[in-house]
């Protein structure tokens, strides 16, 4: 049995509701005392037995709420019948979270989170009977720190409430535990790094929720909650960014040189003018349009049997991503083996140029300002990352480029954008390259200095940041590996048509 069907009354047969049993949270007897019935059929009933099925009903734009249907009958023996049998299919959901760690940060995006979480998420765990252990963080890197430190074995998943800031931090503890305890080296950009057990699931309360909207369609907070309930599991790659073999952050998000690196630096001045820094730093940065010189070293992602420009958008049960995984744990088993080193058959490409943006998406990076996302054929699990160069280009071609993101034309499609599809990339600003090599450098950077002091003369500077999923790194120069599938959330990814999804 794997679906409970049912009729409204006084529907016919082929106005039937069917759902899931997977889409069921919980069955609980209802109490019938007191009830007054409007139908005569109900009123002729001595004592009526009744059960509600607390369900999932799928809403517009990808958003879920939780729905209940009461069922009546005069017979005590079939109710309780039906009560024992849904109740038994749903002990055998094996994949559903019973005991959880909730990290709430109440200073992100609005400052709501832990109203949030009370009024909206605790009801739902309540229903489902899941246990959970709150912390409420206090500072910066306290998830992180506390994942490192607490027994986290007990416990079915992780759940963080907050924003991409929030999700970063947990996502850094989890995956550092994990590699702590497998004695795997973090620092070593060739290491093998092992995924962790545990899900993470995200209660969107910050100023984007890119991640959330990337991963289930929507940063809407109930939707969210049941995905965690009904125990859903979704696959994502991660990023390690290394720097003389150093590793600096995890990315699963956005790596981004230039613009974007540029707007997040400035941004961090301006806390105190609130979520509108953003907003302002953009506007900033546009106008001053500084490109960078750089070497930008890839290796493609051969493995993959998507294109970034193939307008195949990830979603639930994504075949890319099944595929995909498939073919790179084939050329990692002919590695292992020695038959063939694929790494050393491949050969590296080389990109050097004048750029406004480097951007490397392991997912669209979609959002409520962007609904395609940066790369709206980007794969959640392919084992890639999509890479974007952005070449030098005039400001009205460059905001052509960017208006392109809020609507559903091709933003690849000008001859300064080329993007690609790798597994492995390097990048090195002209500024290091030449730093060593030539005593003009002293005037190259007085020269940049005076480009920061009056940002609208439209030429170069040294160099930029690196924008890692919303925190600057602090070198430009760095090595980046993708891992395929390290880590699962709590989603089962953007379903194509709600409506079929519900039907099967």
């Amino acid at each position: 049995m794997d679906a409970f069907l049912y009729q409204r009354e006084g529907a016919a047969w082929r106005d039937a509701c069917s759902v899931p049993i997977s889409e069921i949270i919980t069955v609980e007897e209802s109490d019938v005392n007191g009830k007054h019935y409007t139908s005569g059929k109900w009123q002729k009933m001595e004592k009526p037995h009744a059960f509600t099925v607390h369900c999932v009903k799928r809403a517009r734009r990808h958003r879920w709420k939780r729905a209940q249907v009461t069922f009546w009958c005069i017979e005590e023996q079939l109710c309780n019948l039906w009560l024992q049998t849904l109740r038994e299919l749903l002990e055998k959901l094996t994949c559903r979270p019973k005991h959880l760690l909730v990290f709430i940060n109440p200073f992100g995006g609005k400052g709501q989170g832990k109203r949030i979480y009370e009024k909206k998420v605790a009801p739902l765990f309540a229903l489902a009977s899941i246990n959970t252990e709150i912390i409420v963080t206090e500072r910066a890197n306290h998830a992180k720190e506390s994942l490192y430190e607490m027994n986290i074995e007990k416990y079915d998943g992780i759940v963080c409430v907050g924003g991409d800031g929030t999700f970063s931090e947990v996502l850094h503890g989890l995956i550092g535990r994990t590699q702590q305890n497998a004695s795997v080296d973090q620092n070593h950009p060739c290491a093998a790094l092992v995924p962790s057990p545990l899900r993470i699931g995200i209660i969107p309360a910050g100023s984007t929720d890119c991640v959330c909207y990337s991963t289930v369609g929507t940063n809407d907070v109930e939707t969210s909650a049941l995905h965690i309930v009904l125990g859903d599991s979704l696959p994502m790659d991660v990023s390690a960014v290394h720097h003389n073999s150093t590793l600096l952050r995890y990315s699963v998000s956005l790596l981004g040189y230039g613009f974007y690196g540029d707007i997040i630096k400035d941004s961090e001045k301006k806390r105190w003018m609130g979520l509108v820094r953003y907003d302002f730093s953009g506007l900033k940065t546009f106008l001053c349009h500084h490109y960078y010189e750089g070497t930008v070293s890839f290796l493609p992602a051969q493995h993959t049997v998507g294109s970034p420009r193939d307008r195949k958008p990830c979603r639930a049960g994504c075949f890319v991503c099944r595929q995909s995984k498939q073919q790179l744990e084939e050329e990692q088993k002919k590695s292992l083996y020695g038959l063939e080193n694929t790494e050393e058959v491949e050969e590296w490409k080389v990109v050097c140029g004048k750029f406004l943006a480097i951007n490397a998406t392991n997912m669209s990076c979609a959002c409520p300002r962007s609904p395609g996302g940066l790369s709206p054929a980007a794969h959640l699990g392919d084992g890639s990352s999509d890479l974007i160069l952005i070449r030098k280009c005039s400001r009205f071609n460059f905001l052509r480029f960017l208006v392109r993101h809020t609507n559903q034309c091709d933003q690849f499609d000008f001859t300064f954008v080329e993007v690609y599809r790798v597994k492995k990339f390097q990048f090195t600003s002209k500024h290091l390259e030449d730093e060593d090599t030539d005593l003009r450098e002293g005037g190259k950077k007085r020269f940049g200095q005076l480009c920061r002091d009056h940002p609208v003369c439209c030429c170069t500077t040294s160099s930029s940041s690196w924008n890692c999923d919303g925190e600057v790194l602090s070198s430009s120069a760095i090595e980046v590996r993708v891992h395929c599938q390290l880590v699962r959330l709590f989603a089962r990814g953007i379903e194509e048509n709600p409506q079929q999804a519900l039907q099967g």
